[in-house]
């Protein structure tokens, strides 16, 4: 099987565009995923498109940047739905068919609202009165870990102060804004202990990624290529908890502990993670279940600066969801696109230096995630 390389990813800022549709937001971000691989739309033979409110978003960007009759697959994950297109892309060139495919997420989500919750017409039979909601699994998920381990409100906020002043050396976040901890902890509460700040923010936002066989790596040559080491994906698996509360830890456990195998690689060559910090409480839990500390250190972790900008094992240089923005299907390929920038060593004043390895990871509803370990060519 050959190794598989991302030859060009790029992302445009996440934001708000009511003007435009997904597929011209689509096109952007493939648009420079191709000039960033020296490439054209022509050299694509495939395509993995993913997005979760509109469908066949695939051909409708090919429209806009030229339509030759290749094969596209439209897909939807929730919020592992990008990385989950890269994963498709990547087994399609392992297998041997193809050496030039178009990996893409895209999702505009203006003027939406909570995403998680259940329809007005369709009250749950199941669960717990309003578990149905996305800030409600992850903030019983917070409490729990809390009441476990000592972790107290305000570290978890101090996730959000962290992620928030990472952001504002990204010009591509959407909130690049310093939020002191009282701000954080004096925002308005959505589930506790996650207030305002402590959740992702809706926005409209694509990113694209061209991978590459490693025989057309060679081709286009190695100089800013970037070799994905691993790529796994797990779903929950069914625990007697599940009908009231889900565990938005096990999927990560697993496709972490793949992902490693795979790689060869243990969490302590890593050099920087990107993680699906769509709570300030998930990015906690996520330390352990990647295992980048024990059991019940994430809070030392964090109060130690090691997941800081300038760290050991920095976490969300982007700014992570909370600040760069979560559009849904777009974030798994935004969290590479911010690894690879780090390993080309491009990511500006929030380079982290020497990185040669790192990790991106996202969940989806808290019931499957996908992990990626990516290498500098």
């Amino acid at each position: 099987m050959s190794d598989v390389y991302i030859a060009g990813i790029d992302m445009i800022k996440f934001g708000r565009y009511p003007d435009k549709t997904p597929a011209l937001l689509g096109a952007e971000a493939v648009l420079g995923a191709l000039d960033d691989a020296g490439l054209t739309i022509k050299d694509v033979q495939t395509v993995y498109s993913g997005c979760v409110f509109n469908s066949m978003n695939g051909q409708k960007i090919l429209q806009q940047v030229g339509a030759f009759g290749i094969p596209v697959t439209n897909l939807s994950n929730a919020c592992a739905t990008g990385a989950t297109a890269v994963r498709d892309a990547w087994m399609a060139i392992r297998t041997g068919d193809y050496d030039v495919v178009l990996a893409v997420g895209v999702e505009q989500m203006t003027g939406m609202g909570m995403l998680g919750g259940p329809r007005a017409s369709a009250i749950p039979t199941e669960g717990l009165m309003g578990s149905a909601s996305m800030p409600a699994t992850f903030a019983e998920a917070g409490m729990e870990y809390a009441a476990k381990y000592g972790a107290t409100f305000e570290n978890f906020a101090s996730v959000a102060v962290k992620n928030h002043h990472h952001s504002t050396f990204n010009p591509k976040a959407m909130l690049q804004k310093e939020t002191p901890l009282e701000m954080v902890m004096g925002a308005e509460m959505i589930a506790y202990p996650n207030t305002k700040f402590m959740c992702s923010i809706n926005v409209d936002g694509a990113a694209a990624a061209i991978l590459v066989s490693e025989r057309k790596a060679k081709e286009l040559g190695l100089g800013r290529a970037v070799r994905i080491r691993a790529s796994a994906l797990a779903s929950d698996p069914w625990q007697e908890r599940n009908p009231q509360m889900p565990d938005i830890n096990s999927a990560t456990r697993l496709s972490a502990q793949q992902a490693y195998e795979m790689s060869g690689i243990d969490p302590s060559d890593l050099d920087l993670v990107e993680l699906h910090d769509c709570f300030a409480t998930a990015e906690l839990l996520h330390y352990e279940n990647l295992q980048l500390c024990g059991e019940g250190e994430a809070v030392r972790l964090l109060e130690d600066g090691e997941t800081t900008i300038g760290g050991r094992i920095p976490v969300n240089l982007s700014g992570g969801l909370l600040s760069k923005g979560h559009p849904i299907a777009a974030t798994g390929i935004a969290n590479l696109y911010e690894v690879c920038t780090h390993l080309r060593g491009e990511a500006g004043q929030r380079q982290q230096p020497s990185a040669k390895i790192g990790l991106a990871h996202v969940v989806g509803l808290g019931t499957c995630s996908a992990v990626h370990i990516l290498e500098k060519a």
